[in-house]
C-alpha cells in the first residue's frame, strides 16, 4: 500500500461524509484472513506509537504513590491515590474506567493496582501495561509517558480477525492521518504468519462515515494443515 492510494482514498471518505456537529474519528479497519486466533503467535496484539496524534486527546488516569503524585495532577486527566484503594467500590472503578482511554501505574505498587482493579479493567482491556509504557518507576518524567500515549494505539484482533483502530480526526490534514494509516498497515503486515496473503481488505471510514476499501481484493490464502 502507497500513500497516494491512501490519500486518494481519504478524499473519498470526506466527500461521502454528511456534516456533524463534531469531528469525526477516522478509523482504519483491517480484516483478515488464513489465521488460527486460537494460536497466540498468529493474533494481533501489541501497541504502536504513530508518526502522529490521533486529532483526539487521550484520557490518562494515574493510579500512583505519594511519589508520583506531585507530577500526576500535573500530567494526567485522573489521579487514584494508592492510599484510596481500599475504599474504593466496584462502581467507582467502572466510572473511572469509562472516563480513561489509559492507565498508567506506579511500578512498585503494581500488586496492589492488580488486586483492586484487575478484575474491572482486565476484561476491559485496560490494565495498565508495559508494552504500552505504562507501567512507570516512582522517578519517571510523566509528561513524556502521556506525550507518548497521546500518539499510541492499541492493535488486536480480540475475537474476530479484524482490527480496528482510529488513526485520526476529520480536523487533522490527509498527508498525517495517511501516515498513521500507513504505519498501522505496516505493522500488522509484518507480523502475519502469510503477510500480505493473510489480509481480505483494508477500509477506512469515519465514525458515522460510509466505508471506503482500498487496495486489491487479495488471492484466496491456503488452508494450513
Amino acid at each position: 500500500m502507497e500513500k497516494p492510494e491512501v490519500l486518494k482514498a481519504l478524499q473519498e471518505v470526506r466527500k461521502n461524509a454528511k456534516k456533524r456537529k463534531f469531528s469525526q474519528s477516522v478509523d482504519l479497519v483491517i480484516n483478515l484472513k488464513g489465521i488460527n486466533l486460537k494460536k497466540e503467535e498468529e493474533k494481533v496484539n501489541t501497541f504502536l506509537t504513530l508518526p502522529h496524534e490521533r486529532g483526539k486527546k487521550v484520557r490518562v488516569t494515574a493510579l500512583v504513590g505519594q511519589e508520583l503524585m506531585t507530577k500526576a495532577k500535573a500530567a494526567c486527566n485522573q489521579v487514584v491515590m494508592d492510599d484510596k484503594f481500599a475504599s474504593l467500590e466496584k462502581k467507582d472503578i467502572r466510572k473511572i474506567a469509562a472516563q480513561s482511554d489509559f492507565f498508567i501505574a506506579q511500578a512498585n505498587i503494581m500488586t496492589k493496582i492488580a488486586s483492586t482493579f484487575g478484575k474491572v479493567l482486565g476484561p476491559r482491556g485496560l490494565m495498565p501495561n508495559p508494552k504500552a509504557g505504562c507501567v512507570v518507576a516512582p522517578a519517571s518524567d510523566l509528561k513524556v509517558v502521556i506525550e507518548k500515549l497521546q500518539k499510541t494505539v492499541r492493535l488486536e484482533t480480540k475475537n474476530e480477525p479484524t482490527v480496528k483502530v482510529p488513526v485520526g480526526s476529520e480536523a487533522m490534514k490527509d498527508e498525517d492521518i495517511a501516515d498513521n494509516v500507513l504505519a498501522v498497515y505496516n505493522t500488522i503486515l509484518a507480523g502475519l504468519p502469510q503477510e500480505r496473503a493473510n489480509i481480505k481488505s483494508v477500509v477506512l471510514k469515519l465514525t458515522m462515515g460510509k466505508p471506503v476499501f482500498l487496495g486489491e481484493k487479495q488471492q484466496p490464502v491456503e488452508e494450513k494443515v
